[in-house]
């Protein structure tokens, strides 16, 4: 005979919170780092370039590798912060969205490897998580696809 804890409580309708929650909880931190890579509509901070260029550094075994093609990589790591976190929000390509964070949030790992532990590996789960379960009922994927409904 088993047992439940809470027999009565449908924890499975959880899920579809549970996942909006992860979307925006993700999209949050991205999003407001994007917004400071901006002054204005299409135009690229000076402070975004000036670290791209001379602050930020790849720690790849043990070596201090300056970024490759620095402004480029701050003009799409700008767009990606402001784009990615805008789809999470809608539940837009909810999987590619997250995959691309996942990607962002490992090159960050390399550039701040102390930031780990409070804010890299809580990115990755959240952005895995999404990955592999999508973004649940309440996102646009869902209703495009024709299936709005909550289980």
């Amino acid at each position: 005979m088993s047992r439940t804890v809470f027999p009565s409580i449908p924890w499975e309708r959880a899920a579809p919170l549970a996942q909006l929650a992860l979307r925006f909880a993700l999209a949050v931190p991205f999003f407001l780092s994007g917004l400071t890579k901006w002054d204005g509509f299409g135009r690229l901070s000076d402070s975004a370039k000036y670290l791209f260029q001379e602050e930020f550094r790849l720690h790849v075994f043990g070596r201090l590798v300056p970024y490759p093609m620095p402004e480029l990589m701050a003009l799409l790591s700008g767009a990606a912060e402001i784009v990615l976190p805008l789809l999470l929000v809608l539940g837009l390509g909810t999987r590619w969205a997250a995959l691309g964070i996942l990607g962002m949030t490992a090159i960050i790992q390399l550039t701040v490897p102390d930031g780990w532990a409070n804010f890299h590996l809580p990115w990755a789960a959240m952005a895995l998580a999404l990955v592999a379960w999508g973004g649940g009922p309440l996102a646009l994927d869902r209703l495009i696809q024709g299936r709005p409904k909550l289980r």
